[in-house]
């Protein structure tokens, strides 16, 4: 638990107290003036103020527990509502996620299970999951695997992205390779490590470079960027499980377990 969460947990609990507070420094106010009229209401309502936080800081000290069991309760309230957000944005864009034509699919295009998982060619994380994703593959003759480009982790992602959407538009039944290649390479993914991919497989460079420069490849890292947004994604990679956003590089057997889920539905 950060300090900053046991802060947040703490501003709770002083918050339920200054209710309380508000209420027993209203009924004092009247009891005492009536009782000694001399005696301010101010200074009542001081007095009030003083006793109960002492009360509360020392409940605090002695079952800090409670700020963990608050900050608990927040953080899962939280996620509830994250949830429910996200399962409306893919409801309304179920298109643009799971059919997007600027997308490359792998696997069986008319699976019936579809994993979305948004990645960055520079993402360590997505290196590690592409072994996931192919024994997937290799498993499951249903699933349906679609990559969103996203690349969020400076200007040689962006720049090796644009090789990529460039090659895919011109080589779609090469990309699979392609992919493999740069994102399980080593070293740092770049235009240029990009670009001598795209040759070697047998892409020409001038057509490349001129594809690289269409509105086409602008409005797919657009379209991916917003629905990002809209479903709260901000790291990689993150992945669009039926109606669910699942961030983070699971592993093949949880995400084994949620196509499961999906199927038994």
């Amino acid at each position: 638990m950060t300090k900053v969460a046991l802060i947040g947990a703490a501003a709770g609990l002083v918050g339920v107290a200054a209710l309380a507070l508000g209420y027993q420094a209203g009924r004092s106010d009247v009891v005492v003036a009536s009782a000694v009229p001399e005696m301010s209401s101010t200074a009542a309502s001081t007095t009030d103020r003083a006793e109960i936080e002492g009360i509360v800081r020392n409940y605090l000290i002695n079952n800090p527990e409670v700020m963990i069991e608050v900050q608990t309760a927040l953080t899962a309230k939280q996620e509830a509502a994250q949830k429910e957000a996200s399962t409306e944005v893919i409801s309304e864009n179920r298109d643009k996620i799971f059919q997007s034509p600027m997308d490359a699919v792998f696997g069986n295009p008319k699976g019936d299970v579809t994993i979305v998982e948004f990645f960055d060619y520079n993402c360590g994380y997505c290196k590690k999951a592409l072994p996931d994703m192919d024994a997937l593959l290799k498993s499951d003759p249903n699933l349906r695997f679609v990559m969103k480009e996203f690349p969020i982790l400076g200007a040689d992602s962006t720049r090796a992205h644009i090789v990529a959407k460039a090659f895919k538009a011109l080589m779609p039944d090469k990309y699979l390779e392609f992919h493999r290649d740069l994102l399980g390479g080593e070293g740092r993914a770049t235009e240029a490590s990009a670009m001598a991919i795209a040759i070697k497989l047998g892409a020409n460079e001038a057509q490349i470079r001129e594809k690289m420069l269409s509105p086409e490849v602008t409005k797919a890292f657009n379209e991916n960027f917003e629905l990002a947004n809209s479903l709260s994604i901000t790291g990689t990679p993150s992945y669009v499980v039926g109606n669910e956003v699942v961030p983070g590089a699971l592993g093949a057997d949880v995400l084994a377990e949620k196509i499961s889920h999906i199927r038994n539905k």
